[in-house]
């Protein structure tokens, strides 16, 4: 097995037992970086460098008979909008790529590195984390690697293709409406969104402050639990494979959660569920409404924080995102205040779910990954816009900040991943669900190209 194929779990427990070296696993990280990147595009900056001294510093560690930390020698880059000492934080964008660097790593990049994880860079995404496909006019876009004429999603998906094609072993995202949740689906790998306001969002360029999640990407349960653990406040922190999920009431969402989905996605569930023992359907009731109203918070709060650049600098943003940023500013408060308003009712229903229900099943996306430059999908017999309609799962989901871990799904086609939702707080239980199918043979994430 080559050293871009191991994981996080088996690459730190053999450096720190002396069995390997950190720097061999970055060097054989930054050959598949060169090799591959120009193609795929999931980088925007490189830290190499950076990565070689830290490296060179968990290998002296474990020299000296020291612990390096729980991610000894593991090669981890970020999403753009994540700070990062010496490069510019872009969060996709033209504008931003005049800002000074910032003096500190984001609190993200610190715990990481303090558990002996190795930087290689920042990561493509959808300008200002706009948007579910990672078709950047200023960066082009990242492609999928099981099919590079195919988009990895977004708007994290330089994070997700990144993990899939062995690029990198872990990678962080950012999830307002599906950002995690879609790449991973999308690329064959697991995405965790937390609770919201479980990860801090500190050193973080911001999208929408009422949804904003941060979290990780990686290639297998036991390695997004461990990427889990570290980035939580010590004080929360716990061993989050520990639930068990064998006793977990499981249900598959209906209405809203189906509509349209395609014969694969619908499937993919299907077997999530069958394997989970999960028999019965529910309703969580005014999905619909919940998306719309997830819609007009973004775009309005979206809209807000770009405003003085909206008014002096229109031609310097991303074609894609310029109108939608627009319209989001003009939308009267009332919108909002009757938004937010129902958000409060939306969240009691599914609270009153998990009364009888401890995981809840959907697909991450309705199709597979599309096309680079689609236009369109249909939906339910019709045609209709793909930017807008490909998160239709995932908006209701982040817009009350329940966790989510998004599962790849067993396949011989494309990637198909499943959402396994959880209540607040209860992100230990997915992530044993998660773990639980992989021991199966559910669930396959394994590097690509």
């Amino acid at each position: 097995m080559e050293f871009f194929e191991l994981s996080a779990v088996e690459i730190a427990t053999r450096v720190r037992a002396g069995k390997l070296s950190a720097s061999q696993v970055l060097a054989a990280h930054i050959r598949r970086i060169e090799a591959l990147d120009p193609v795929l595009n999931c980088f925007t900056g490189k830290t190499f460098e950076r990565a070689r001294a830290e490296a060179a510093w968990v290998d002296a560690t474990v020299q000296a008979g020291g612990d390096p930390g729980p991610l000894a020698g593991v090669p981890f880059a970020v999403k753009n909008l994540f700070d990062i000492v010496g490069l510019p934080t872009l969060a996709g964008s033209k504008i931003r790529r005049e800002a000074a660097p910032p003096k500190q790593d984001s609190p993200h990049v610190q715990r990481l590195n303090e558990a002996g994880a190795v930087l290689l860079g920042a990561l493509n995404m959808d300008e200002f984390a706009y948007g579910f496909v990672t078709e950047n006019a200023h960066d082009g876009p990242t492609r999928n690697p099981h099919d590079t004429t195919r988009i990895a999603g977004g708007s994290s998906g330089g994070s997700a293709a990144s993990v899939a094609a062995g690029l990198c072993v872990l990678a962080l995202g950012s999830d307002t409406n599906g950002s995690i949740r879609l790449p991973a689906g999308l690329t064959g790998i697991y995405g965790l969104k937390p609770s919201y306001g479980r990860v801090t969002r500190a050193g973080t360029f911001p999208f929408v402050d009422s949804f904003d999640h941060i979290g990780p990407f990686a290639r297998s349960a036991a390695d997004l639990a461990l990427a889990y653990d570290v980035l939580q406040d010590e004080d929360e922190a716990s061993p989050v494979l520990g639930e068990a999920a064998d006793a977990a009431r499981v249900a598959v969402l209906d209405d809203w959660f189906q509509h349209g989905a395609s014969a694969e996605m619908l499937e993919a569930v299907r077997i999530v569920a069958d394997a989970l023992g999960g028999t019965q359907s529910v309703t969580l009731p005014e999905a619909k409404r919940a998306r719309a109203a997830a819609f007009c918070i973004s775009a309005f709060e979206g809209g807000q924080l770009h405003k003085p650049n909206l008014i002096a600098r229109p031609q310097d943003y991303d074609p894609a995102t310029l109108p939608r940023l627009i319209a989001g500013a003009l939308q009267p408060a009332e919108t909002i205040y009757q938004a937010q308003r129902f958000r409060a009712w939306f969240r009691e229903q599914a609270l009153k779910l998990f009364e009888r229900h401890d995981l809840l099943l959907a697909p991450a996306t309705p199709i597979t990954a599309p096309l680079i430059g689609q236009p369109s999908f249909e939906l339910a017999g019709e045609q209709v816009p793909l930017r807008a309609n490909i998160g239709l799962y995932t908006q209701p989901i982040s817009f009350i900040g329940l966790p989510v871990v998004c599962v790849p799904v067993a396949s011989s086609g494309l990637p198909r991943g499943v959402q396994i939702i959880a209540a607040p707080g209860r992100e230990a239980l997915a992530l044993a669900a998660a773990a639980r199918l992989e021991a199966a043979g559910v669930l396959a994430a394994k590097v690509v190209g």
